[in-house]
């Protein structure tokens, strides 16, 4: 049989049959639109349960998966079984690109578009018809979408329009103008914040000799730009206005309208200063600095600023606000230079001096030519560029989460209310802070990044900001979501990553397996298989390249570009190399979670997201090392928490190590005590004592029977809760126990209070903080301490029933809760 067929431009298509349930299309077109990638079992839990996956979520995954290479080997019994593959941390389906209809369609796309750019426009134009073609409706129009979907949907759409533009490119350069009038018009109304479509439509008009209804779609068009984004028409639309209002006749001739507007492929060059943005916002200290240094200029001119920064921090944005802003110091003027592409600008004549604003310089050779000249030349690079004489740099970071009020801005219109009472759908006036701030952390605090956001929500009118916040949450597709109209975050990134040589990308890509925030070299070096000093050279160069950026005394990965080199991590390198790369990382950060120090550490988020990735690299040991390093952290959400015990527990039971396991179900009744599940506690707890008993683990048995008293201290059992902690504390005794021993003489100090009173409960304090001196353990000392001054004060005393008795650091217990009635529960014997 042959191979089978796949559609998903338009509703679900499989030559063999589409499958019947609608979990199994979900999970099939979930693959399909990530065909030849991995797809995480997490990425696809919240693609087929959005809202709140049942806790067999995993297991039913599985099932489905099942099912699905059933129904692929049924369709193809030669290879069909064979094309979708378990790799870790999920699933991928192979497809070859004659075997899907997305992945012809990029092909076309992109044959269609290299055509364009070698002046082929008849071929340009066949291709990305042919491309179109393959489209019968919105991307698996029959399947409800999650936010993985979400985010392909909105990408592919975004190719799509792509290729409908430059096939318009093409056709208005082959003098198809008349043609495509009509089609013109319904684009400019479908896509109305498109300028290329408008832009388009204005040529068609201005050369059907329709000058008036050219000049109308402009005013249209700037129109709705301003009430919607409060921005006007770009530099190439406004200059094409200008042509039509001249009459100007070059314009007439196919082809000279597309270079005007960016179709062609040739030199770009001086444009009037974009207008000011008048939603620039933040960046308050930067701009003064860059104002600052233009002003001061000496009256000789040729100094050189430099703005710099990774992609989509806001490089352009600034250095066109601060232009306008020192305007009326140069008398020569203002004059913009754009060199996307790799152009060279223009040599201006010798003059007044002249403010020079040159826009995306990849080289010194770009502005040596300007150099003799007496302007003032204001420069924007990613990188700075080497052995320009007198060159002052600015570089930009990320906007500081201090200026949330004035970011705000961007989302003006989109609030959490109900509507404005227009009638158009728009929710209230002013966004929450609170939501905008999440919005744009999640965003990296990117200035496009955080654009790309408020632009989604003014083309969505349904959606508030808390409705983008929750799509963004998820890391899988929170690059699909920040693409809308021309802005398109991923492929910004990807510009820093394509500059650079292919031993630094893989650097970058391997750096993506540290957890998110700040990372030394040694860290780093864990990654990358490389000496501390040699990982420094690489973290320097990446810097130099924008992939990474300098955090004090250490290092990071900016938030986007840290999910990118995930992406890229997981689609470009070999498994058996990301494997031992995990284990590099995760090892170094074990050893380091075992320092009582702590030196280097990430936060309790960071070693739950190594355990997980320990987890799925099969590397069981390192999930339980890592699992136990959260001893003593700050708690994590319940469910954070609950989910790493809980691998942590599968993967000591996939490695036999009984005392690991006795040590999960320890920490997962402490967290069910906390929340008060305490039949499930006391289940767990004598599990726990169970499997130490066959371990011949005597400290992690003291351990569990300290847990059990304090359950029957808390029932108000507290001569059954006495009886547990006098072989627990023997348990305990042996030397290397000190922390075992200290809760237990705090549990026991606790059962004294209860039982016997202040007087018998302060040995047990005071042994409690001979034993946190003996750890070091300020943290502990301080507790002890303060219950000893308790008793001293009388505050522990019971009133009326009541007590305030801080159980443990930071737990208070205001009620003793009813007595404990029963038999004790017998546990078995503790081990000695």
């Amino acid at each position: 049989m042959s191979a089978v067929r796949f559609g998903i431009l338009g509703p679900l298509e499989v030559s063999g049959g589409v499958p019947q349930a609608a979990k199994l299309r979900g999970l099939l077109g979930t693959l399909l639109v990530r065909a030849n990638e991995v797809v995480s079992v997490d990425g696809l839990v919240d693609e087929l349960w959005p809202h709140s996956p049942p806790r067999t979520a995993t297991t039913t995954l599985q099932v489905y998966v099942s099912h699905l290479r059933k129904s692929l080997r049924a369709a193809d019994p030669g290879s069909g079984g064979e094309a979708l593959v378990t790799r870790r941390p999920g699933y991928l389906l192979r497809v070859s690109p004659d075997e899907l209809d997305s992945m012809a369609f990029e092909e076309l796309s992109r044959l269609g578009h290299q055509a364009l750019l070698d002046a082929d426009f008849a071929g340009a134009a066949e291709h990305q018809r042919s491309a179109l073609a393959l489209w019968r409706g919105p991307l698996l129009s029959d399947i409800a979408h999650g936010p993985l979907l979400d985010g392909a949907a909105v990408r592919l759409a975004e190719a799509r329009t792509t290729a409908l533009d430059e096939r318009v490119r093409a056709e208005l350069h082959l003098g198809m103008h008349r043609e495509l009038v009509a089609e013109l018009h319904e684009l400019a109304a479908r896509y109305p914040l498109r300028e290329e479509f408008h832009a388009h439509l204005m040529v068609a008009l201005y050369r059907c000799g329709r000058q008036a209804e050219a000049l109308r779609v402009f005013a249209l068009l700037r129109q709705t730009l301003v009430e919607e984004l409060g921005i006007e028409p770009g530099p190439r639309t406004r200059r094409l206005q200008r042509l039509i209002l001249e009459g100007d006749r070059e314009l007439a001739r196919p082809g000279a309208a597309e270079r005007i507007t960016g179709g062609g492929a040739g030199r770009r060059g001086e444009d009037a200063l974009p207008a000011a943005d008048p939603r620039f916002t933040g960046r308050a200290d930067e701009l003064a600095v860059v104002e600052r240094l233009l002003r001061c200029a000496p009256e000789t001119g040729g100094d050189l600023v430099a703005v710099t920064g990774m992609p989509g921090i806001g490089k352009t944005a600034l250095a066109v606000e601060a232009a306008h802003r020192v305007a009326g110091v140069f008398p020569g003027g203002v004059h913009f230079f754009d060199l996307a592409g790799g152009a060279r600008p223009p040599r201006p004549a010798a003059g007044p001096r002249a403010l020079l604003v040159v826009d995306g310089v990849t080289s010194e050779a770009q502005i040596r030519p300007l150099l003799p000249l007496g302007h003032v030349v204001l420069l924007t690079a990613r990188r700075v560029p080497a052995g320009l004489p007198g060159l002052r740099t600015v570089l930009l970071g990320p906007w500081r989460p201090d200026e949330s009020h004035r970011i705000a801005r961007l989302f003006e219109g989109h609030g959490e209310g109900h509507g404005n009472g227009h009638g158009d759908g728009r929710t209230g006036s002013r966004a929450d802070p609170g939501t905008v701030t999440a919005v744009a952390g999640l965003c990296g605090w990117l200035p496009l990044a955080v654009r790309a956001a408020a632009a989604q929500l003014a083309a969505r009118p349904h959606w508030t900001p808390a409705t983008l916040a929750a799509r963004l949450r998820t890391e899988d597709g929170r690059l699909d979501a920040l693409r809308t109209g021309d802005m398109d975050v991923r492929a910004r990134l990807m510009t820093a990553y394509e500059d650079c040589p292919a031993g630094r990308r893989e650097e970058f890509r391997l750096l993506s397996l540290l957890p998110p925030g700040r990372f030394d070299a040694r860290q780093a070096g864990a990654a990358l298989d490389l000496t501390a000093t040699e990982a420094l050279a690489a973290l320097e160069a990446l810097a130099d390249a924008r992939l990474v950026e300098a955090d004090h005394d250490g290092w990071r990965l900016p938030e986007l570009l840290r999910l990118l080199a995930c992406e890229l991590l997981a689609r470009e390198e070999a498994p058996q190399a990301v494997r031992a790369a995990a284990h590099r990382v995760c090892d170094a950060y074990a050893q380091a979670a075992a320092d009582p120090r702590r030196a280097s550490q990430p936060d309790a988020a960071g070693l739950a997201r190594l355990a997980r990735t320990a987890y799925d690299a099969g590397l069981w040991e390192l999930t339980v090392r890592l699992t136990d390093g959260l001893t003593g952290y700050a708690r994590e959400d319940a469910e954070t928490e609950e989910a790493c015990y809980t691998l942590a527990l599968d993967a000591a039971r996939r490695c036999a190590d009984r005392s690991a396991q006795a040590r999960m179900l320890r920490c997962l009744a402490e967290l069910a005590s906390r929340y008060r599940r305490l039949e499930h506690a006391r289940g767990l707890l004598g599990q726990a004592l169970e499997l130490a008993g066959e371990a011949g683990d005597g400290e992690e048995a003291g351990h569990a029977l300290v847990g059990l008293a304090e359950l029957l201290l808390d029932g108000g059992a507290a001569g059954a809760a006495a009886e547990l902690l006098e072989p627990a504390l023997t348990a305990l005794s042996a030397p290397g126990h000190a922390r075992g021993r200290y809760e237990a003489s705090r549990a026991r100090a606790l059962v004294a209070l209860a039982q016997e009173g202040p007087a018998a409960a302060r040995v047990w304090f005071g042994e409690c903080l001979r034993l946190a001196g003996t750890l070091g353990d300020p943290r502990l000392q301080m507790y002890a301490r303060r219950s000893l001054r308790a008793l001293d004060t009388g505050a522990t005393a019971p009133k009326a029933g009541f007590g305030a008795v801080e159980i443990r650091p930071g737990l208070w217990r205001i009620h003793q809760g009813e007595p404990f009635t029963g038999p004790p529960p017998t546990y078995g014997e503790p081990c000695r």
